[in-house]
């Protein structure tokens, strides 16, 4: 693998062993997708965590042209959570790989290929998109959206059009009980 891994710890020891480990778990990735320019694998100890089979963290992120990957799982030990994570990531790239390289057959209407297709996702435990919303953006600013998101009891996020930024965001709860706030930029 021509790639650089680029690993990075916190509140942990990065013994010889575990980045042989790594590195080892790291270069098979290469088979799954040719195009990945940069590896990034976090690995982390939480002291504080709930219950003890979430104190290690793997998180892994894969770049290249056009697309990010990203899978983090947590264990009770690091090697398994590097195992974990590396199987999640294993199977984004399986369906990144899917969606990117699939031939839509040219003599099927769109009806019949997209239930036909729902069929197919459904019997291979993909996920189906069963429903689609669309809703009117009112300009606000972010306490607002917070308070709208309170008052609509949308527990997980809520997407809103920024007055100060002239853009949608997307404001979400993290597990603290604090708020996230996800600008996207077009790149």
């Amino acid at each position: 693998m021509s790639k650089k891994v680029e690993l990075f710890v916190k509140n942990l020891t990065l013994t010889d062993d575990l980045q042989k480990y790594v590195d080892k778990k790291a270069t098979k990735l290469d088979k799954y997708l040719k195009s990945i320019d940069e590896i990034r694998i976090d690995l982390s100890y939480v002291k504080t965590a709930r219950e003890t089979a979430n104190r290690f963290i793997a998180q892994i992120t894969l770049r290249g042209k056009g697309f990010i990957l990203r899978a983090e799982e947590r264990a009770e030990e690091i090697t398994t959570a590097v195992d974990k994570v590396m199987d999640k990531i294993e199977r984004q790239i399986e369906r990144y790989k899917g969606k990117r390289y699939l031939k839509r057959p040219e003599n099927l209407g769109d009806a019949t290929l997209a239930s036909e297709s729902a069929a197919e996702a459904a019997e291979e435990g993909r996920p189906v998109i069963a429903r689609r919303k669309t809703f009117t953006l009112i300009p606000m600013d972010e306490l607002e959206a917070i308070e709208q998101m309170t008052l609509l009891g949308h527990e997980d996020f809520f997407i809103f059009y920024n007055a100060k930024t002239n853009k949608v965001n997307v404001l979400y709860k993290r597990r603290d009980g604090t708020y996230g706030l996800i600008d996207p930029v077009i790149g």
